[in-house]
């Protein structure tokens, strides 16, 4: 663990041995959410950060990815990096072909800088918009980054809470690049899947063909639990077969603030065929779709 950070008292760290999935993933499965956490030591935590992790190194993520049996990784920056992207790039260096990356960047970002990124394999800008993690900035903020990506064919992912959608609603539907949806933006489990709050979600999805979903992180979302996750599986499933040409999926690997029942990474395989029932389901959600939006223009 790093010398220099002390994580959270509170902390949860990854599950050191998870269970082997009995679902088997289709050849060229991407993880098109998971993230590298320093170490410390070397890749330095943001002072701005609103929560200090264990370390999580790129070594630990790939051999997850090769027990799990993925064959590639899509590396989100975490918020406890802030826009300084240095261990999620030497991830990616290490990686080469079988990862892409998603930044933090601030609108003063140089060309130069973008440049660089996109040779290694980034492939978007991550937009948070949950208050306990980051300071959600005005559009013009934004819009500033998205000129700048735009020429590079990168994405916008946001991350938010159901309640907010709606307060987003006009800005994010006046993206232009491809929109990806953090874990189909945060629902309440708790309502109905048919009900109005996630139904403007998925309307969202039907007006803006632009837009993706992650359906991922049901250990955030459910109040039952693992190992199942059944009142999440109404939610993801509805996404995966309206939309099935835009979906992705992720282990959220090491689940950053999980604050209690930290999730086994073998259960969130094995999850998979609980909304995507069929072969050709899943080879979407798993193969084609991530290859489409992080590989096609390589």
């Amino acid at each position: 663990m790093s010398q220099l950070f002390k994580k959270d008292e509170d902390w949860i760290d990854f599950c050191p041995h998870p269970t082997k999935p009995l679902f088997l993933l289709p050849p060229g499965a991407v993880d098109a959410h998971c993230h590298v956490f320093g170490p410390g030591d070397v890749f330095p935590y943001s002072p701005e950060r609103k929560y200090t992790p264990c370390d999580a190194s790129k070594e630990d993520l790939f051999n997850l990815r090769d027990y799990l049996g993925v064959t590639k990784n899509v590396i989100v920056q975490a918020t406890c990096h802030g826009s300084d992207n240095s261990a999620l790039l030497d991830a990616l260096e290490t990686a080469g072909p079988s990862a892409r990356g998603v930044v933090t960047v601030n609108p003063d970002v140089s060309d130069l800088e973008l440049g660089r990124m996109n040779e290694l394999g980034v492939r978007g800008v991550r937009f948070n918009y949950v208050r306990r993690l980051a300071d959600p900035k005005p559009d013009e903020y934004y819009e500033q980054i998205i000129a700048k990506i735009a020429k590079y064919g990168w994405h916008v992912v946001v991350y938010f809470e159901a309640a907010d959608l709606e307060q987003r609603l006009d800005f994010f539907s006046s993206i232009k690049v491809p929109v990806v949806v953090d874990h189909m933006g945060r629902p309440d489990v708790s309502k109905d899947p048919m009900g109005p709050e996630f139904d403007l979600f998925r309307k969202f999805m039907r007006e803006n063909s632009n837009v993706w979903s992650k359906v991922s992180c049901p250990e955030r979302l459910s109040l039952v639990g693992a190992p199942l996750y059944e009142d999440v599986i109404p939610f993801a499933k509805s996404i995966v077969e309206e939309f099935p040409d835009r979906v992705l999926w992720g282990t959220d690997w090491p689940h950053p603030n999980i604050k209690k029942d930290m999730p086994d990474d073998g259960h969130l395989v094995d999850y998979i065929p609980q909304i995507a029932d069929t072969e050709l389901l899943q080879t979407k959600l798993l193969v084609r779709n991530p290859e489409a939006l992080y590989w096609s223009a390589s």
